[in-house]
């Protein structure tokens, strides 16, 4: 009984030891299997794509006259209401003019003065060059008579131009609008003394319409954008230009690109756009910050990656995870030239078609083995979805 008993252990010892050595066998060869870790990837593909510069600004007025006087007196009346429109010609102030009336009387008195000097001058040296014809006169005294008929001629000019002198500072003493726009707050009062050519502001009058903005770009932006344009399928664009006000909201008309300053600011590193838009409504004033939104150029062949498939190595360059042909893990560093809205517009590192690791990136490694999933972008939301989600979203 004894030896039965123990031919029947050790032939349970042999069963359980080679089961073990089947479920190891079985173990091993799962292995493999099990090392795959899923990812999400999107496959990168070719679009047109509008690449917009938003920028920031303010609003300068189109036209600007600082109104000062050009005589002196003392400030009899004002002829505008603060804040309106005035045209070019309308008059501003009246300065007392008593002074300037007087002189130009004045003036007028010496012209006349000088005019009958010049006739009797002009009188007596035609009357010595007949004289001077019968030898009545000496070639002195027709010398003389010539003399003083062209001293009385140019004292006729002088008061003339004196006469002109005194009649436009006259006119002077009303101070007009030279352009057309909207008038600011008067800064004298009725009764004020001014001065000619004075340093102090009467008033200010600035045109509204059109209006202009001036948008800060930096100069290494400048540089990035010629770059761009020298790629193949990169077209310049427009350079029309909207504008985000400081509520957030859009303005409604649409402004056009005019000109750039030659030359970068050395205290702020930038560059000056300027830029026009139509402001019949006068929503616009001068000094308001503004955004603009510049459409540079147009990217026929641009490749998107989605924000949540780029990230940073311990240098600070951007990298991506690709999934290659054998579905195995490959690192590119990318050159990034601009966010485009959830995704990074990339120039360089990533090749259409490429399969982009966008879920799962945590638990891999360049050359890690990887069972890959497709998975579409969501520009809208900025979400990643399974594409057999999108497909039945797309159907519904």
């Amino acid at each position: 009984m004894l030896s039965k008993f123990k031919y029947a252990s050790s032939l349970l010892l042999v069963l359980v030891l080679a089961g073990c050595q089947e479920e190891a066998a079985k173990s091993k060869s799962a292995a493999p299997m099990a090392q795959k870790v899923p990812v999400g990837v999107v496959t990168i593909e070719p679009q047109t794509t509008e690449l917009i510069a938003e920028l920031p600004g303010r609003t300068t007025s189109s036209l600007v006259a600082e109104i000062r006087p050009q005589v002196g007196g003392i400030v009899e009346k004002r002829f505008f209401e603060e804040g309106q429109d005035v045209k070019t010609g309308d008059v501003l102030y009246e300065l007392d003019d008593s002074t300037y009336v007087s002189s130009y009387k004045q003036a007028q008195a010496d012209l006349e003065s000088s005019n009958a000097s010049l006739k009797s001058a002009q009188l007596k040296y035609d009357r010595y060059k007949e004289l001077r014809k019968q030898n009545n006169v000496s070639q002195q005294d027709l010398d003389d008579a010539q003399v003083a008929f062209l001293e009385a001629k140019a004292k006729q000019k002088g008061s003339e131009a004196a006469l002109e002198s005194t009649k436009i500072n006259l006119g002077y003493t009303k101070i007009r609008a030279p352009i057309d726009g909207r008038i600011g707050i008067s800064q004298v009062t009725v009764g004020a003394l001014v001065t000619g050519s004075q340093s102090t502001v009467m008033t200010t009058i600035r045109s509204l319409d059109p209006i202009f903005v001036d948008l800060a770009q930096t100069s290494l932006d400048q540089l990035k954008q010629r770059t761009l344009l020298k790629q193949d399928g990169v077209e310049k664009g427009t350079n029309k230009v909207s504008l985000i006000l400081e509520d957030g909201t859009q303005y409604e008309y649409e402004g056009q690109l005019k000109a750039r300053e030659v030359s970068v600011d050395e205290n702020t590193g930038s560059v000056t756009l300027r830029a026009e838009f139509p402001n019949p409504d006068d929503l616009l004033l001068p000094g308001m910050f503004v955004r603009g939104l510049i459409h540079e150029a147009t990217h026929t062949q641009a490749l998107l990656v989605p924000q949540q498939g780029v990230f940073r190595d311990v240098k600070g360059n951007p990298i991506a995870y690709l999934v290659n042909d054998q579905n195995i893990i490959e690192k590119r560093i990318l050159t990034v030239e601009r966010a485009i809205g959830n995704q990074w517009l990339v120039l360089s590192g990533i090749n259409a078609g490429d399969k982009v690791v966008v879920e799962g990136s945590m638990k891999i490694r360049s050359g890690s083995e990887v069972m890959a999933s497709p998975m579409v972008f969501d520009k809208k939301t900025g979400e990643i979805v399974d594409s057999k989600q999108a497909s039945a979203a797309q159907g519904n």
